[in-house]
């Protein structure tokens, strides 16, 4: 089993011109525009993996780094203007009654304690109607919701002094797109993050660590490596090879530098990276990496040992090294039946009859 797991521009960025959807989606949008010209802490949201197979537990630690960044707020309109004019009234489809009609409650609420001047009492309600959005799975509340809170961070003067907010919002609403097939959006969404925070990293380059600490540096390649894992999890669901491979290989590359090789999340992606290979036919790396993450995993005791086994045996039959493969196959389910984890048990097996299969042909 093969298991893969997660924007400013300054005015003369030609990266602009990579992301036309963007724009496109910044006219559609009203929401951020009528606040533009008024200046009243914005919501902060814990960069985590997504909730992907094989992701249990594992987190990027990414944080909220402070400091301006040459053009923040356009940054921030182009990141949430990706709404429908519509949006709060479709938050009505596709939901359950009872938590719909919160929902409902809860925005009118908070856009309310907006218009009175409150504005953490409006930061408190929205914070819990998007608790109850992730809850339910509705994605277009989630969406409506990042939006009202991205309206509110700039009402508070938030989107020029933490725009690592934003973005940790902003590549979620990319996942979000991406899961809905709207292929524009996200696209342009992960390359506005991974874009936005190269722009950044490259102008802390000189700065000395009394005007940038370091943990607050850390925090912002943390956020990259997020970003970049979560674009190459995109691209390798979509066959897009090679561009999955080189995001995978810089996040690495981030989490080796800032959490050490023997980060659980290090791990898992050399075995992500060597299942891009892998499905290149580029058998030889795939091995060197996805064997090296099996020695790390074992060493740590990776809770996901048994899925970097799996894919390990994966590559061993694909080497047609078959006898070795059947012998991590069990290694694997041995682990698996220890976890209980019978969604692998089931795929291990599967992939034993499989083996006996192409070893008897090979015969």
């Amino acid at each position: 089993m093969t298991r893969a797991r997660h924007f400013g521009f300054s005015r003369s960025s030609p990266a602009r011109d990579r992301a036309p959807g963007m724009l496109a989606a910044l006219r559609r949008g009203p929401g951020l525009l009528a606040a533009v010209g008024r200046r009243c802490c914005g919501a902060r949201l814990p960069a985590r993996w997504d909730k992907a197979p094989g992701r249990r537990g594992a987190a990027w630690r990414a944080g909220s780094l402070r400091g301006p960044s040459p053009g923040g707020v356009l940054a921030a309109l182009a990141a949430f203007s990706l709404f429908s004019k519509n949006a709060e009234e479709e938050t009505k489809e596709g939901d359950s009654a009872g938590t719909e009609d919160t929902i409902i409650f809860l925005l009118k609420k908070a856009k309310l304690s907006i218009m009175k001047g409150e504005l953490e009492e409006a930061e408190r309600i929205l914070h819990e109607a998007v608790r109850l959005s992730h809850q339910s799975d509705n994605k277009k509340a989630i969406i409506y919701t990042y939006d009202l809170m991205a309206n509110l961070a700039f009402l508070r003067g938030q989107l020029d002094s933490d725009d690592n907010a934003i973005i940790e919002m902003s590549v979620k609403l990319a996942s979000i797109y991406a899961a809905q097939n709207q292929h524009k959006l996200a696209v342009a969404g992960y390359e506005f993050c991974i874009l936005t925070l190269d722009e950044k990293i490259a102008q802390y380059k000189d700065l000395p660590e009394d005007v940038l600490p370091a943990e607050e540096r850390a925090n912002t390649y943390l956020l990259l490596g997020l970003c970049l894992d979560s674009y190459g999890r995109y691209l390798l669901a979509n066959k897009q090879l090679p561009g999955a491979q080189r995001m995978y290989e810089r996040a690495l590359q981030i989490s080796k530098e800032v959490q050490g090789d023997t980060h659980p999340q290090t791990v898992v992606l050399m075995n992500d990276l060597a299942t891009v290979l892998d499905a290149q036919g580029l058998y030889e790396e795939a091995y060197t990496h996805v064997k090296r993450a099996s020695e790390l995993a074992k060493q740590t005791e990776h809770p996901e040992e048994h899925m970097v086994l799996n894919n390990l045996a994966g590559i061993l039959m694909h080497k047609e090294d078959f006898l070795q493969a059947k012998e991590v196959y069990r290694k694997a389910l041995k682990q698996a039946e220890l976890k209980g984890d019978t969604a692998s048990m089931q795929h291990i097996q599967e992939e034993l009859a499989e083996l006996a299969r192409r070893r008897k042909h090979s015969n």
